[in-house]
């Protein structure tokens, strides 16, 4: 009954920038924590950053100063974005959010995935 959906990914050249967004619908209550992981091909899926629901940041050594997460509660949307891409950059990025809803306190939910591609 919860849902998130991605949009933004797209093809980009290297140095370039990009904005993704993940929007959360449904029967929700409240959203705790909020973040973004990425899979490349042959790689296991890694954490790019999350944002608490109080707006503390934790961001991966490989993005750090070039991503930015940011969060809006009352839309129930998170944002993730990347300046100064790189084609190690390259992975499907996926949203993930913890939901309390009315019969769930802690919902874990995740989007279906916006690929990005950073290449010339």
């Amino acid at each position: 009954q919860v849902q998130l959906v991605e949009s933004g990914g797209g093809l980009v050249q290297p140095g370039g920038s990009l904005r993704l967004s993940c929007a959360a619908s449904g029967s929700i209550l409240s959203i705790n924590a909020m973040g973004w992981y990425r899979q490349a091909p042959g790689k296991e899926r890694e954490l790019v950053a999350s944002i608490s629901s109080g707006g503390s940041t934790n961001y991966a050594d490989s993005v750090k100063g070039r991503f930015t997460i940011s969060r809006d509660n009352a839309k129930n949307t998170v944002y993730l974005q990347m300046n100064s891409l790189k084609p190690e950059d390259t992975a499907v990025y996926y949203c993930n959010a913890d939901v309390r809803t009315w019969t769930v306190r802690y919902l874990e939910v995740w989007g279906q995935g916006t690929l990005l591609t950073v290449s010339s």
